[in-house]
C-alpha cells in the first residue's frame, strides 16, 4: 500500500521532448508558468486560513470554558512542532514528487480536519486532531517552493519568490477578518467550519492550477529554456539524498534556520496570541481586534511582494542588505505595539501595519530564500524544509512557553480572569532582536552556483 500511495505522490517521468516553434513554446512556458504560480500562491494562503482558526477562537473557547489558555498553547504548540519535522521530511519528498497531487491533497486533508475541529469539545481529541493538521500543513511551502525552482530561472526567482510569499498574508487577512466575523455572530464552531470549507474548495480548484516538472510536459527544463548555466554534473554519480545531506552541511543554512527559529517566534507570538493581546490588554471588541491584526497581511502583501524584487534590483541579490532593513523595521514595530499607550486606535494600527510588512520581508528571506540562493537548485526543497524545521520549533516553543506563562500570570479581578502579557512580550521582542544579530553573521556569505 505504501509503495502505491508513493506511486501515486512521485513525479512523472520525462515525455519525449516536443517539437515546437520558439513562439509555441514561449506561449506554452508562459501558460504552464502563469497556472501554477496563480495556483502556489492561492493555494499556500488557504493553507493558512486552515491553520490560523485557532487564532481567532481563542477568547470565545476561553470564555465557554471549553479550554484553558495552557491548553491552547498546548494545542498550538503539537501543530507547530508536527509541522516543524513535517516540514522538513516533506521538503525531502517534495523534491521527487508531483507538485500538484501533493500540496493538493495536504490542503484537503488539513481542510477536512478543520472541519473535524468544529465538533469535539475534549482537549485531547483537539490535540490529536491539530497535531494531525500540523503534518498536513507541512505540505505547502517547502512544494511551493520546489514548484518556483522548476519553473522560473535564477535571475526572476527572487523577484517571484518574494510575491509568492504574501500568499501567507492572504490567509492571514482571510482568517484574522473574515473568519473574526463569522466566529463573532455564529461562535468557534463556525470558525473551523468556515476554514474547512474554504481549504477543501482550494484543493479542488489546485488540482487545475498545478503542474509536475516541465520535462513531463516534453519541455525543456528552465535552465535550458531561460538559456541558463545548466545544473553542475560533478555530482551525478551522488543520489538525489547524498545531495540534499551535501546541502545541509553549509554552516550559512545551520546559522539561518537558528535566525529563522527566532523571527518565529515573535511572528507566531503576534500571530496566535495578538487577537486575545488587543481584547485583553487594550479592550477592544473581537471583531476591532481582528480588523487590527487583519492589517498587519494586507500590509504584508507589500513588504513580501517589494522584498525580492528590492534586494534583486537595488541591491545585486544581497539578501542581507534588505534582511536588516525589514529587521530593523520589525524590531521598532513592535516596541510601539506593545508598549505605546493605550487609548490610540491609530497608533495600534500603524504599529502592526509597519510590523506585518517588515515581518513578511524577513521570514521571506530568513526563511527561505537567502538560504535557497546558497544551495544548488536540485536540492531546494530538502533546504526549505531543513529551514522550516528550524522556524516552526521556535514557533512551537513559543505557543508552549507563551500559554503556559499567561495562565501562571492570570490575575482574577471582580471574579474574570485577567491576562498578564509583560513576561511573554519581553520574551517575544528579545526573540526578534536576537534574529536580526545572528542573521547578520552571515554578511558576507556569497550565494552558490546551481
Amino acid at each position: 500500500m505504501f509503495s502505491q500511495i508513493a506511486n501515486f505522490f512521485k513525479t512523472g517521468p520525462d515525455a519525449p521532448e516536443c517539437k515546437m516553434s520558439s513562439d509555441e513554446l514561449n506561449k506554452t512556458f508562459k501558460f504552464r508558468r502563469f497556472s501554477v504560480f496563480i495556483g502556489i500562491t492561492l493555494g499556500y494562503g488557504f493553507f493558512y486560513v486552515t491553520r490560523l482558526a485557532m487564532s481567532v477562537v481563542k477568547k470565545p473557547m476561553l470564555d465557554a470554558g471549553v479550554l484553558d489558555a495552557e491548553q491552547l498553547g498546548k494545542i498550538g504548540a503539537i501543530l507547530l512542532t508536527v509541522y516543524a519535522v513535517g516540514k522538513f521530511m516533506n521538503g525531502v519528498l517534495a523534491d521527487r514528487c508531483n507538485i500538484k497531487r501533493f500540496m493538493s491533497a495536504g490542503l484537503m486533508i488539513s481542510a477536512l480536519i478543520n472541519l473535524a475541529m468544529g465538533f469535539n469539545t475534549n482537549f485531547w481529541v483537539f490535540f490529536v486532531l491539530w497535531g494531525m493538521n500540523g503534518w498536513f500543513q507541512a505540505m505547502g511551502a517547502a512544494p511551493s517552493v520546489v514548484c518556483l525552482s522548476q519553473w522560473f530561472g535564477k535571475k526572476e526567482r527572487g523577484t517571484y519568490y518574494g510575491i509568492w510569499y504574501v500568499s501567507h498574508s492572504i490567509g492571514e487577512a482571510i482568517t484574522f477578518i473574515f473568519t473574526a466575523i463569522v466566529v463573532s455572530h455564529f461562535g468557534w464552531r463556525y470558525g473551523f467550519a468556515t476554514s474547512g470549507i474554504l481549504g477543501l474548495t482550494m484543493g479542488i480548484v489546485l488540482l487545475f492550477l498545478l503542474a509536475d516538472r516541465p520535462q513531463t510536459f516534453g519541455l525543456p527544463c528552465i535552465a535550458e529554456y531561460k538559456n541558463e548555466a545548466l545544473p553542475d554534473e560533478s555530482h551525478e554519480s551522488m543520489t538525489l539524498l547524498q545531495q540534499q545531506l551535501l546541502a545541509l552541511k553549509y554552516p550559512a543554512v545551520w546559522i539561518l534556520g537558528l535566525a529563522s527559529a527566532l523571527t518565529y517566534v515573535a511572528r507566531y507570538g503576534v500571530n496566535s496570541w495578538g487577537i486575545l493581546y488587543l481584547q485583553e490588554i487594550k479592550r477592544y471588541s473581537l471583531i476591532d481586534a481582528g480588523a487590527i491584526m487583519g492589517v498587519a497581511p494586507l500590509v504584508g502583501i507589500a513588504g513580501g511582494a517589494l522584498s525580492g524584487f528590492i534586494s534583486d534590483r537595488f541591491f545585486g541579490r544581497n539578501r542581507h542588505k534588505t534582511t536588516l532593513l525589514y529587521g530593523l523595521l520589525q524590531v521598532s514595530s513592535l516596541a510601539v505595539f506593545f508598549f505605546g499607550p493605550p487609548g490610540h486606535r491609530w497608533l495600534d494600527v500603524a504599529s502592526i501595519a509597519v510590523f506585518g510588512f517588515a515581518v513578511a520581508g524577513t521570514v521571506a528571506f530568513l526563511g527561505g530564500l537567502t538560504a535557497i540562493d546558497l544551495t544548488p537548485r536540485r536540492v531546494t526543497g530538502a533546504v526549505m524544509g531543513f529551514i522550516g524545521f528550524f522556524s516552526y520549533l521556535g514557533a512551537s516553543a513559543q505557543d508552549w512557553i507563551s500559554g503556559y506563562f499567561l495562565k501562571k500570570n492570570i490575575v482574577v479581578v471582580n471574579g474574570v480572569d485577567v491576562y498578564n502579557f509583560d513576561t511573554v512580550i519581553y520574551i517575544w521582542m528579545g526573540a526578534a532582536v536576537l534574529s536580526l544579530l545572528l542573521a547578520m553573521t552571515v554578511w558576507n556569505v556569497k550565494p552558490r552556483e546551481d
